[in-house]
């Protein structure tokens, strides 16, 4: 049984709306001869295209054997198309390269039939539609009429229980139209068959239900399906399955119908091809080349410019009391005249010290004279601000960034203290490059997403997915207390409690983590 239920269907074209289907409920009986009556526009075609599976409703359901059709897949129209519905258009829609045996055998084809079988099935056909002396012939040497048997051959070799005619007879004489009408009408008595025509005297003379629709709607049905009639089990559904060899052969017979046209086609497509693909390649290539090297070499040596320059070599020489390039001195070393002399390290390393006019130079690098950007991967710009950051638990605000967690050691004090507290880094966040792409080339992000925003941050592991302690105390991930109780029995020369277990952590563990910025002008009144 076959049931549209309030089966809507709009199609439009720019401003326009026009509704082919308005609202339609019918059921169908399993053998029954149907025609679909009505002007041009009122919505007979759609009406078969979408019981036929070849156009879906806007609202409404198509139930078949009491089975929905709303949650149907690709596959599943597939299989309803190709085994359960057979079409019969006005216009034959035959394949005019292929002999009439090789259009009827084409859906078995589809389902994986094989080739004995289907010869023989499509021979059985075609002489039941009267057409066994013209299996060889191409369509172009039937005549309309028997065109329109070899599609309902066709339509019939694969025992649809459903046919859909359009206008079977709309382009064939009287004579040829009452015969594939009778043709018709002999396969209704065991399989539904729905037609759709304009012609009234067709309709009323062999048709067993006239269904007349008008602007979308049916206006009059004469023989509507009664609820206390009978309803046939639900068949099994039969999958196409037509082989990957099979697929491969029909492609190739395709293709040799046209050999001068395939050879060029391929030679003229294989030349544009391979011309793209080479100049693709090596562009890429290139492309690809230069900038690893430019990442590589920003991210390994970038050149940095700072506000101020220090000599830190003439710094280091000087702090071990060394004098070995006085003789470098502009000014002469006075003859000595005493046991010891003074040595100019301070003097000699501030009079060291240079002054850039950073903000003339970024104006200079902005400006389109400079030309700078075709010799650079990326100019980054860099402030001394440093954000003032907490941890997000307010109960026990605790800074993290600049961490102060070792200003209790010292410069000063005990020499085990002093060296910690000037070689231990307490820098936990750092800037990113405005242009991201130099990072990503250099690390894997095995989580999360690039930070998109400055309310984002990045999280850096080792090769191995490590990270230190250090960072998880600024994290909240270990107890920030053990390293208070540490800092502070250092600091007093106590045994030092180093807590012994070691923490493991998902990648969604790590990100859970949340910090709070205080802006910079809530540290002041």
């Amino acid at each position: 049984m076959l049931h549209l239920s309030d089966v809507r269907k709009v199609y439009r074209t720019g401003a326009f709306t026009q509704a082919a289907l308005d609202g339609v409920t019918l059921t169908f009986r399993d053998n029954e001869f149907v025609a679909i009556l009505g002007p041009s526009g009122s919505g007979k075609t759609t009406l078969l295209n979408v019981i036929g599976g070849l156009d879906h409703a806007d609202s409404g359901d198509l139930v078949i054997d009491q089975v929905s059709t709303q949650e149907y897949s690709d596959r599943d129209w597939d299989t309803y198309r190709n085994n359960r519905i057979g079409f019969v258009f006005q216009s034959y829609n035959l394949i005019p390269h292929q002999s009439v045996l090789a259009n009827v055998e084409l859906a078995l084809t589809l389902s994986g039939v094989g080739r004995a079988e289907r010869t023989q099935r499509a021979k059985a056909a075609l002489e039941q539609v009267g057409l066994g002396e013209h299996v060889q012939k191409r369509p172009n040497q039937l005549s309309g009429g028997q065109m329109q048997r070899v599609a309902i051959a066709r339509a019939l070799i694969n025992d649809p229980e459903i046919l859909l005619a359009d206008e079977p007879t709309g382009a064939l004489d009287s004579s040829t139209g009452l015969h594939v009408m009778n043709m018709l009408k002999e396969i209704a008595k065991d399989r539904l068959v729905i037609m759709v025509t304009h012609n009234p005297e067709l309709a009323t003379e062999y048709a067993t239900r006239i269904v007349s629709l008008k602007d979308g709607k049916v206006t009059d049905d004469t023989h509507p399906f009664s609820k206390d009639e009978d309803v046939r089990e639900a068949k099994p559904a039969r999958r196409a399955s037509m082989s990957f060899l099979t697929a491969i052969a029909l492609s190739f017979t395709n293709l040799m119908t046209k050999k001068g046209r395939t050879l060029m086609t391929s030679f003229a497509g294989s030349i544009g091809i391979i011309g793209i693909a080479t100049i693709l390649a090596l562009a890429n290539g290139v492309n690809a080349y230069i900038r690893s090297v430019e990442e590589d070499t920003l991210s390994l040596y970038p050149l940095s410019i700072q506000t101020q320059g220090i000599n830190i070599a003439g710094m280091l020489a000087n702090s071990t009391g060394g004098d070995s390039d006085d003789s470098n001195s502009a000014s002469p070393r006075p003859t000595p005249r005493a046991d010891a002399h003074e040595t100019k390290m301070m003097s000699r390393m501030f009079s060291g010290v240079g002054t850039n006019d950073l903000k003339s130079l970024k104006a200079f690098l902005d400006s389109a004279e400079s030309g700078i950007a075709q010799h650079v991967t990326s100019i980054q710009y860099e402030y001394s601000v440093t954000p003032q950051i907490f941890d997000a638990d307010y109960t026990k605000p605790r800074q993290i960034n600049p961490n102060k967690v070792f200003s209790s050691l010292g410069m000063g004090g005990n020499s085990s203290s002093s060296l910690m507290s000037m070689g231990m880094s307490t820098d936990v966040f750092y800037s990113l490059p405005d242009d991201l792409e130099l990072v990503k080339g250099q690390y894997n992000l095995v989580a999360g997403n690039w930070p998109q925003g400055s309310e984002e941050c990045l999280l850096v592991l080792t090769g191995s997915g490590g990270i230190s302690d250090f960072m998880l105390y600024a994290m909240g991930l270990r107890d920030p207390a053990e390293l208070d109780e540490m800092i502070k029995e250092l600091s007093e020369n106590k045994p030092i409690t180093v807590p012994s277990d070691s923490k493991e952590f998902t990648y969604q563990q790590l990100m859970d983590a949340r910090f709070k910025v205080v802006p910079a002008a809530s540290f002041y009144e």
